[in-house]
């Protein structure tokens, strides 16, 4: 029996040759994208996965009500109180400067490293690394500890064996307590070297409102963090307000109102990389990856539906076969599983087509999303291959039960074809696809546009030809390094201005603190510059003026503020020049004397916070931090100034430290790359999506076309033109687009709406892509259902009259 359903399938699909080719493309191509956006999915997900003690380890982020945003930032003295005063909560890991480098000197060799963090003497109980060289235990327990990774071991002393070496840098010495071996596998926290933070967390009730630390916690087994996140903001967070109000005049509610955190969030450390909303080691996009899933779905749905369409369009050609097999003793349910077998042998076949294809494109694909994927993943193959099951059962289920409903009687006589069995099932999922194939086109004009209008959007800041040098800003006193290398730098032929601003576009690195008026409290962000700097990044003064050297109060208590700092006070310009404000990383106030246009420091995603700019020497701690330096060049020899700088900066500015550098303008664009992506993956599927339709509407066409050729005939022999058989033939299809179109059109506006909510700087929604899709799918379907309308004009009047 299974012999003769084989013979059969393949006598079928040699019939119907040419939908059985769109039905394997079709499949092949849903399926490809979807396993690729399966193992991106996967992949983003399987971070931290090494670890032992992922399921209570958990990362902490601060909510803030006033600002409804989330922050990384926690201080000592509430993370220390957690642990005294909460007993689901077994242990605290603290961190900072992640990510931050040295020139290491050792009797061996010198050599500059990068990518190290500063922790609690804890870390090792929280990411237990195979300690190869000395001891885990008490290995940060100084402030001169440190621990390498074997990498940097042999980098710096030539051997992984280098416990209780030496290591000079930051003008102290430091004693290697252990060498570690990172762990294989995903990771975000996989730190060349380990510092200690002793020095830094000396008095556990000091400084409760200074976050300059992040945090994971530890909480006991069995321990619902939702519970714990309850007693924290009860037992934690409101003594903190009821610390800071106390002496100031106001209730703790009120503190906490205008200061925050209000709440606490808790995110696994296995969802650090894609679902935490704050985190010091940035996070992925859960959103874009569900969308993008969401996607891939819908092609393969797409492709089940040509699947579903064309078997059932193929049905009278069937019809015969059907009554034939019931009438010698065929049941019902042996002629289901005969259909099911053809189209499980076409979706199979499809899976290993698209496994193929998947190996093929990954590559390029590893490549577009910075990955390394392999095609190695038990998941994958289960997912994909569960959903070719899911594919088979909806493409198959329906045409089967279709089939195998005929009766004996009507398909033997022979006259099944002119029956209209069908014909709103077949309808319905056409329309469906369409409506599918709709929603790709406006959607993805819709991402173009709100690309495009980032893109020429006016930034408020001009950073060409401007180059941002970050230097070592580990030297006892980082300002006169900058002041020093600004006028050594300034004689170097080629160089235009120089100046130095602390928050710089493009960069990420920013501090933000509170801003206090009588009873008001703003969260605003503060930088840090030289004198010249906004004027340097052509940055449009509005009122007042610039910081003078010449005026000795410029380096006291002076500050320019942009339009959002004005605004979220609620102030006029002109009371803005009269209020004075107390900044909380100062003790004194601070007096407004002028007012910028706002300008992007970070992505057009997010609207311009509030920052105030002030002089470095204004604030004694701030001079501590003057990190970069930042040259104008002159247009004409941009490559050769590049190079002596270069030439400069190895032999006399810092020798023995990488030359690290980029031009502010392209830094800033790369914000706009994960935005361009999503609008190139947006393209890719939209061209997916209309060629496996469009394919998918031509067979369809094709074989409906054909059951009609007869009625064809009789209407050309009675005097009808090809233009109107052409349009009476192309005329059902076009209504149908029609209507899913105008089906698409509210499900298209409410998710694209949503998708760009995202967007502090978006476009209005346009009616131009909806307009665009009616035309460009109207004018496809009539081309695509025309040529085979035109050819069935074409027809042999005597073949199909010659029995009428």
């Amino acid at each position: 029996m299974l012999k003769n359903w084989l013979k059969i399938a393949l006598i079928n699909y040699k019939k119907n040759a040419l939908s059985t080719l769109i039905n394997l493309f079709g499949l092949t191509i849903g399926l490809t994208g979807f396993m690729l956006i399966l193992m991106h999915w996967n992949d983003e997900e399987s971070y931290e996965k090494w670890n032992p003690k992922k399921d209570q380890i958990y990362t902490y982020q601060a909510y803030y009500k006033k600002d409804k945003a989330y922050g990384g930032g926690i201080s000592y003295p509430i993370a220390f109180n957690a642990l005294k005063r909460i007993p689901e909560m077994e242990d605290y890991l603290l961190f900072t400067n992640v990510g931050g480098g040295y020139k290491m000197a050792t009797k061996y060799t010198t050599a500059f490293q990068q990518d190290g963090i500063t922790v609690s003497e804890n870390f090792f109980n929280f990411f237990p690394f195979t300690i190869i060289s000395g001891s885990a235990k008490g290995a940060l327990k100084t402030e001169t500890s440190i621990a390498v990774s074997k990498q940097t071991a042999k980098k710096l002393f030539g051997t992984t064996n280098a416990a209780g070496e030496s290591i000079k840098f930051d003008n102290k010495n430091y004693i290697v307590t252990a060498v570690y071996e990172i762990p294989e596998g995903n990771s975000q926290i996989k730190p060349e070297f380990i510092m200690s933070a002793a020095g830094q967390l000396k008095d556990p009730n000091d400084q409760w409102g200074t976050y300059s630390f992040g945090a994971f916690f530890m909480l006991k087994k069995g321990v619902d963090p939702v519970v714990f996140q309850k007693k924290f903001k009860r037992d934690i967070l409101q003594l903190k307000a009821a610390l800071g109000a106390k002496g100031s005049g106001m209730t703790a509610q009120k503190y906490m109102d205008l200061y925050g955190p209000d709440d606490v969030l808790l995110t696994p450390l296995e969802g650090l990389k894609l679902h935490a909303k704050a985190s010091w080691f940035g996070t992925g996009d859960f959103k874009i990856i569900m969308i993008l899933f969401t996607l891939s779905v819908l092609i393969v749905i797409l492709s089940a539906i040509n699947f579903i369409n064309l078997k059932t369009a193929e049905a009278s050609q069937r019809a015969k076969e059907v009554g034939v097999r019931k009438a010698i003793g065929g049941t019902r349910l042996s002629l289901m599983m005969q259909f099911f077998l053809e189209t499980f042998m076409i979706c199979l076949l499809s899976y290993i087509l698209a496994l193929a294809l998947t190996e093929l494109l990954l590559p390029s694909f590893n490549k577009f999303f910075n990955k390394e994927i392999r095609l190695n993943d038990w998941h994958i193959f289960a997912y994909s291959l569960a959903m070719v099951m899911v594919v088979t059962l909806l493409s198959g289920l329906i045409p089967a039960f279709y089939l195998s409903s005929f009766k004996a009687i009507e398909t033997l006589k022979g006259n099944f074809s002119r029956s209209k069995h069908g014909v709103w099932l077949r309808n319905g999922i056409l329309t469906l696809q369409l409506v599918i194939s709709s929603f790709f086109i406006i959607g993805g004009l819709i991402v173009h546009s709100q690309v495009k209008y980032m893109m020429n959007k006016d930034l408020g800041f001009n950073g060409k030809q401007i180059m941002m040098i970050n230097f070592n800003e580990n030297s006892p006193k980082p300002w006169l390094k900058y002041e020093r290398l600004k006028t050594e730098l300034s004689k170097i032929d080629g160089v235009e201005d120089i100046s130095f601003g602390e928050a710089v576009a493009g960069s990420g690195r920013s501090s933000d603190s509170n801003m206090d008026y009588q009873q008001q409290s703003i969260n605003a962000k503060h930088g840090s510059m030289d004198y010249n700097y906004l004027q340097f990044m052509g940055v449009k003064l509005l009122k007042g003026r610039w910081l003078d050297p010449a005026l000795a109060s410029d380096t006291i208590n002076s500050a320019i503020v942009n339009e959002a700092f004005v605004k979220k006070f609620g102030w006029t310009d002109e009371q803005a020049f009269q209020n004075n404000f107390q900044p909380g990383f100062d003790n004194k106030k601070y007096k407004i004397v002028g007012i910028v246009k706002d300008f992007n420091l970070k992505s057009l995603k997010y609207k311009v916070d509030p920052v105030i700019f002030f002089h470095y020497k204004e604030t004694d701690w701030k001079r501590l931090y003057v990190y970069n330096i930042q040259v104008k060049l002159k247009a004409n020899d941009i490559d050769g100034t590049v190079n002596r700088i270069k030439k400069f900066w190895g032999t006399t500015a810092e020798p023995g430290y990488p030359f690290t550098y980029y031009f502010i303008n392209k830094e800033f664009a790369k914000t706009f790359e994960e935005y361009q992506k999503q609008q190139t993956l947006f393209t890719i599927l939209n061209a997916m999506v209309l060629m496996v339709a469009l394919l998918g509407l031509f067979a369809l066409s094709s074989l409906m076309i054909e059951q009609k050729l007869k009625d064809v005939a009789i209407r050309k022999a009675l005097g009808a033109s090809d233009q109107t058989l052409i349009f009476g033939l192309t005329r059902q299809f076009l209504w149908i687009t029609v209507i899913a179109v105008f089906i698409s059109i509210p499900i298209c506006y409410y998710l694209m709406n949503e998708w760009l909510k995202d967007f502090a700087y978006r476009i209005e929604m346009p009616v131009w892509p909806f307009i665009v899709s009616f035309c460009v799918l109207l004018v496809l379907t009539f081309a695509v259902v025309s040529i085979k309308a035109y050819k069935a004009t074409k027809v042999n009047l005597v073949t199909y009259l010659k029995y009428e």
